[in-house]
Parts: structure tokens; C-alpha cells; sequence
């Protein structure tokens, strides 16, 4: 399922329930795939070892199956993740109503707690465009699972201001003081910023220096971004985070722009691997399963 697709359901309104059906697909898929061998579903209960606190055994399910299980709980969790979205205007490319880089990034996400939620896994959300909108603790239990669909479907359906400016750097430097557990940090952002690029990779390294296992998601529109393809005729360009404006055929600017924006896209890749950073090329055109599958190999590394 990709991003087009996923616009037919939005209608439901119901984040949860499209995390759902994304995930479900996916596992399906995960059958039919190189990638069958990954676990994504999770056990409540653990056999019980002989020792142990019996204050925790499920009795009922002992009577169903004469074998003894403890129940697991929040603290017993495998794993912490913060997922942390750039939510400025310049996400909201290619279209603020609608399919956009914004909404590829919160689906992603919400499709992410998911599988967490299901492998028993602790997840928080941090947002941001040029300050920390939200930062929570990475939880497990039900009512911080809610809060956080809800705060992501709130954040897909009201941010359609434009003239919201991003800071990665100062962000990401605060974000690496505010985890204080060691965690696995997503970060999606297409990874415009004001700041220099080595600005930018030294907020990255920040995170990774308090220990923390770090995956870069670069969201990007490779139809308007990467290849220019808008057709021949005259356009008003808008800069989504100042305002800006130029009118102009996009024939006149073409090679310029499909040659800077290629080099700033190698360049960023280039850093990420230099730094031994995980980083992903997300196109939002391409399916989710993109995103969900490069979590589960880093997951799998980091048991």
C-alpha cells in the first residue's frame, strides 16, 4: 500500500484503523516476500520458570492449555523508540490538502507504533518544525498508544499552515538531551534546513554520541523534487516556509534544479554513511512497506 492508495480510506478518519490495514497488508506481503522469516506479531505471556513470583501467572489461560504463562508488562518491553517528525512547510509539498510528504511521514509513523505495539516495544513522538511542538516518553500501555494516533491524526488533519520555518539543528541537539533512556530514534524530515549541512549532521551525531541507535528517513516527492516534472507551461513557485514567489516555466530551470537538488540528496547520503548512520531514501510515491521493512532489519540487529 502506498501513500495514492492509502487516500481512498481516508475518509474513515481513523489513523488507528489505516495503521491497521497497512500493517496487515504488510505482514501478508512479508509472507510472499525475502522477508518472511521476521516477526512481527508479540506473545502477552512468557512460560513461567520455576522460582519465580507466582503473583503474575494468567490462571485462566492455565486452565485452558494446563501449562503455566506469566503475563508480561510495560517495564518487560524489548525495545525503546522515539519517532520524531519535521512537521514544517515544507512537508506539506507536493499539495497541503492532500498527498504529501507530511502525510507519508505520519502514516509511516502511525504504522510503525503498530508493529511496536504488536513486538511489545515502548514508543514515543516528538514533532517539530522551528521548535518541539510535542516530546513524549516512549510507553507502551493503551491509553499513551490512543494518545499518540490521536495527536498524529490531529497533526495529519490541522497542519495546513504554510510559513511554518524549520530547525533541525537546534531541535535535534534539544531531542538528544530529552531521551534519557537508550532508544532507537526515526526521524523523518526531508531535511531542508536553513543551517549548513555539517550543522545538521553534528545535531545527528549528538543523538548518536548519548548512545542512541538513529534511522533517517529523507521524505522526499522524487515526480516534483527529484525530477522536475511539471509541464510546460508558466507556474507561480511558492517558498512553503517564507512565502516567497516566482513566476516561472519550469523548462527555463529544469537542468539547475534536477542538478542541485541531486547533489544535495548524494551529499546527505554521503554524510549519513561517513557518520554509520541508517539512512533511507522515502519516497513518497513508493509503499510503506519500504519503511516498515528497513525498521524490522534494524530492530532484528539491535536484539
Amino acid at each position: 500500500m502506498n501513500l495514492r492508495q492509502i487516500s481512498e480510506f481516508q475518509e474513515l478518519h481513523n489513523l488507528q484503523l489505516l495503521a491497521k490495514q497497512i500493517v496487515e497488508g504488510f505482514i501478508t506481503g512479508l509472507h510472499k516476500s525475502p522477508y518472511h522469516g521476521f516477526s512481527v506479531e508479540f506473545a502477552e505471556h512468557r512460560i513461567y520458570n520455576t522460582g519465580e513470583s507466582t503473583r503474575f501467572i494468567d490462571w485462566k489461560l492455565f486452565g485452558k492449555t494446563d501449562r503455566l504463562y506469566t503475563k508480561k508488562f510495560e517495564e518487560e518491553t524489548n525495545l525503546r523508540c522515539q519517532i520524531v517528525i519535521d512537521i514544517s512547510s515544507s512537508m506539506l509539498f507536493p499539495d497541503k490538502d492532500k498527498l504529501n510528504k507530511l502525510a507519508f511521514s505520519i502514516y509511516s509513523a502511525a504504522a510503525l507504533i503498530n508493529i511496536l505495539s504488536r513486538q511489545r516495544d515502548a514508543v514515543g513522538i516528538t514533532l517539530f518544525d522551528d521548535k518541539i511542538q510535542i516530546s513524549t516518553d516512549a510507553k507502551l500501555n493503551n491509553v499513551h498508544l490512543s494518545f499518540l494516533y490521536s495527536r498524529l491524526q490531529e497533526t495529519l488533519y490541522t497542519s495546513k499552515e504554510l510559513n511554518k520555518k524549520t530547525d533541525v539543528c537546534s531541535n535535534l541537539h534539544q531531542i538528544a538531551e530529552l531521551i534519557h533512556k537508550r532508544s532507537l530514534v526515526i526521524i523523518f524530515s526531508d531535511m531542508f534546513d536553513n543551517s549548513n549541512i555539517d550543522d545538521v549532521f553534528n545535531a545527528i551525531q549528538h543523538i548518536k554520541h548519548n548512545k542512541h541507535e538513529i534511522i533517517i528517513f529523507h521524505v522526499f516527492d522524487s515526480r516534483y523534487e527529484l525530477n522536475f516534472e511539471f509541464e510546460n507551461r508558466p507556474y507561480k513557485f511558492i517558498d512553503m516556509e517564507n512565502g516567497s514567489q516566482i513566476k516561472l516555466n519550469p523548462n527555463e530551470i529544469r537542468d539547475f534544479v534536477e542538478k542541485k537538488t541531486k547533489l544535495f540528496f548524494n551529499e546527505i547520503k554521503l554524510r549519513a554513511i561517513n557518520y554509520k548512520i541508517d539512512f533511507v531514501e522515502a519516497d513518497i510515491n513508493n509503499p510503506f512497506k519500504d519503511v516498515l521493512i528497513k525498521f524490522l532489519l534494524k530492530r532484528q540487529k539491535l536484539k
